[in-house]
Protein backbone atom coordinates (compact mmCIF):
# COMPACT_ATOMS: atom_id res chain seq x y z
CA UNK A 1 0.00 0.00 0.00
CA UNK A 2 1.42 3.09 -0.58
CA UNK A 3 0.41 6.59 -0.12
CA UNK A 4 0.04 8.96 -3.36
CA UNK A 5 1.40 12.07 -4.18
CA UNK A 6 -2.03 12.93 -4.79
CA UNK A 7 -2.51 12.48 -1.08
CA UNK A 8 0.26 13.81 0.35
CA UNK A 9 0.36 17.18 -1.27
CA UNK A 10 -3.85 17.76 -1.35
CA UNK A 11 -2.83 17.02 2.76
CA UNK A 12 -0.05 20.05 2.81
CA UNK A 13 -2.41 22.01 1.01
CA UNK A 14 -4.77 21.59 3.34
CA UNK A 15 -2.25 22.23 6.51
CA UNK A 16 -1.32 25.76 4.73
CA UNK A 17 -4.16 26.56 4.39
CA UNK A 18 -5.53 25.77 7.81
CA UNK A 19 -2.23 27.87 9.19
CA UNK A 20 -3.64 31.34 7.00
CA UNK A 21 -4.65 33.30 9.51
CA UNK A 22 -5.54 36.17 6.17
CA UNK A 23 -9.20 36.29 5.49
CA UNK A 24 -8.23 36.48 1.85
CA UNK A 25 -6.73 32.76 2.10
CA UNK A 26 -3.91 31.55 -0.03
CA UNK A 27 -3.62 31.96 -3.73
CA UNK A 28 -3.00 28.90 -5.71
CA UNK A 29 -0.04 31.00 -6.81
CA UNK A 30 0.97 31.16 -3.14
CA UNK A 31 0.39 27.52 -2.35
CA UNK A 32 2.41 26.57 -5.00
CA UNK A 33 5.22 28.34 -3.66
CA UNK A 34 4.88 27.22 -0.59
CA UNK A 35 4.91 23.88 -1.50
CA UNK A 36 7.29 23.74 -4.85
CA UNK A 37 4.16 22.03 -6.60
CA UNK A 38 3.28 23.60 -10.34
CA UNK A 39 0.32 25.92 -10.15
CA UNK A 40 -1.79 23.41 -12.33
CA UNK A 41 -1.04 20.80 -9.50
CA UNK A 42 -2.39 22.92 -7.02
CA UNK A 43 -5.05 24.23 -8.86
CA UNK A 44 -6.30 20.40 -9.42
CA UNK A 45 -5.60 19.57 -5.67
CA UNK A 46 -8.06 22.85 -5.03
CA UNK A 47 -10.11 21.93 -6.97
CA UNK A 48 -10.97 18.33 -5.55
CA UNK A 49 -10.97 19.90 -2.42
CA UNK A 50 -13.47 22.54 -3.05
CA UNK A 51 -16.07 20.41 -4.66
CA UNK A 52 -15.79 18.36 -1.44
CA UNK A 53 -16.76 21.51 0.39
CA UNK A 54 -13.78 21.30 2.57
CA UNK A 55 -12.26 24.82 0.89
CA UNK A 56 -13.84 27.97 -0.82
CA UNK A 57 -12.78 30.52 -3.09
CA UNK A 58 -12.62 34.00 -2.41
CA UNK A 59 -12.94 36.46 -5.39
CA UNK A 60 -11.29 39.04 -6.66
CA UNK A 61 -7.59 39.62 -7.79
CA UNK A 62 -6.45 38.74 -4.81
CA UNK A 63 -8.24 36.22 -3.62
CA UNK A 64 -7.35 33.05 -2.74
CA UNK A 65 -8.60 29.63 -0.60
CA UNK A 66 -9.79 29.26 3.11
CA UNK A 67 -11.06 26.79 4.75
CA UNK A 68 -15.27 25.81 4.28
CA UNK A 69 -15.93 24.92 7.93
CA UNK A 70 -13.34 25.36 11.35
CA UNK A 71 -10.37 23.21 11.05
CA UNK A 72 -11.81 21.61 14.05
CA UNK A 73 -14.59 20.02 11.90
CA UNK A 74 -12.72 19.24 8.94
CA UNK A 75 -11.17 15.49 10.04
CA UNK A 76 -8.34 14.20 8.05
CA UNK A 77 -10.41 11.29 6.61
CA UNK A 78 -12.76 13.71 5.07
CA UNK A 79 -9.76 15.16 3.46
CA UNK A 80 -8.24 12.14 2.06
CA UNK A 81 -11.56 10.50 0.93
CA UNK A 82 -11.77 13.79 -1.19
CA UNK A 83 -8.47 13.45 -2.74
CA UNK A 84 -8.34 9.24 -2.95
CA UNK A 85 -11.17 7.79 -1.85
CA UNK A 86 -11.11 4.98 0.60
CA UNK A 87 -8.64 2.61 0.65
CA UNK A 88 -11.43 -0.22 0.49
CA UNK A 89 -15.08 -0.27 -0.25
CA UNK A 90 -17.71 -2.41 -0.79
CA UNK A 91 -17.29 -2.35 -5.15
CA UNK A 92 -13.52 -3.08 -4.99
CA UNK A 93 -14.48 -6.94 -5.02
CA UNK A 94 -16.52 -6.42 -8.29
CA UNK A 95 -13.82 -4.83 -9.96
CA UNK A 96 -11.44 -7.36 -9.21
CA UNK A 97 -12.65 -10.47 -10.34
CA UNK A 98 -9.90 -11.56 -12.52
CA UNK A 99 -11.29 -12.63 -15.93
CA UNK A 100 -14.17 -14.06 -14.44
CA UNK A 101 -17.78 -12.21 -14.32
CA UNK A 102 -17.05 -13.00 -10.49
CA UNK A 103 -14.61 -13.77 -8.01
CA UNK A 104 -13.83 -17.11 -7.24
CA UNK A 105 -13.89 -15.95 -3.47
CA UNK A 106 -16.70 -14.03 -3.74
CA UNK A 107 -19.09 -16.61 -1.16
CA UNK A 108 -15.99 -16.96 1.97
CA UNK A 109 -13.10 -13.78 1.23
CA UNK A 110 -10.24 -13.67 4.31
CA UNK A 111 -9.11 -11.13 1.62
CA UNK A 112 -12.08 -8.83 2.24
CA UNK A 113 -12.22 -9.32 5.71
CA UNK A 114 -8.82 -8.08 6.44
CA UNK A 115 -9.39 -4.79 3.54
CA UNK A 116 -12.92 -4.44 5.58
CA UNK A 117 -10.71 -4.41 9.05
CA UNK A 118 -7.76 -1.96 8.05
CA UNK A 119 -10.58 0.29 6.54
CA UNK A 120 -12.56 0.34 9.56
CA UNK A 121 -9.07 1.14 11.55
CA UNK A 122 -8.37 3.54 9.74
CA UNK A 123 -11.26 5.61 9.09
CA UNK A 124 -11.45 5.16 13.54
CA UNK A 125 -8.53 6.72 13.44
CA UNK A 126 -8.89 9.69 10.71
CA UNK A 127 -12.31 10.55 12.01
CA UNK A 128 -10.74 11.63 15.13
CA UNK A 129 -8.26 13.44 13.97
CA UNK A 130 -9.01 16.86 12.50
CA UNK A 131 -7.02 19.53 10.57
CA UNK A 132 -7.02 21.77 13.69
CA UNK A 133 -4.68 19.13 14.90
CA UNK A 134 -2.84 18.83 11.63
CA UNK A 135 -1.44 22.36 12.19
CA UNK A 136 0.41 21.42 15.32
CA UNK A 137 4.45 20.22 15.58
CA UNK A 138 5.57 16.84 14.73
CA UNK A 139 6.03 15.76 18.53
CA UNK A 140 2.12 17.03 19.22
CA UNK A 141 0.42 15.36 16.87
CA UNK A 142 2.31 12.35 17.39
CA UNK A 143 0.84 12.81 21.41
CA UNK A 144 -2.51 13.41 19.58
CA UNK A 145 -2.24 10.05 17.84
CA UNK A 146 -1.06 8.32 20.62
CA UNK A 147 -3.66 9.75 22.73
CA UNK A 148 -6.65 8.47 20.01
CA UNK A 149 -5.14 4.83 20.28
CA UNK A 150 -5.31 4.65 23.60
CA UNK A 151 -8.68 5.55 24.20
CA UNK A 152 -7.90 8.68 25.54
CA UNK A 153 -10.85 11.61 24.97
CA UNK A 154 -10.34 14.05 22.06
CA UNK A 155 -12.97 16.32 20.45
CA UNK A 156 -12.84 18.79 17.83
CA UNK A 157 -8.79 19.36 18.24
CA UNK A 158 -8.83 19.55 22.02
CA UNK A 159 -7.94 17.26 24.70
Amino acid sequence: MKITAQVEYGLRIMVRITRCADEKGLSIRQLSEAEGLSTNYVAKLSRLLRIKGLINSTRGHMGGYVLAKPAAAITVNEVLKALSGKLFDKTFCDSHSGIMNLCTNSVDCSIRSLWSMMQRTLDTLLDKVTMADMVKNEKEVSSVLQDIINGNAHVNGNF
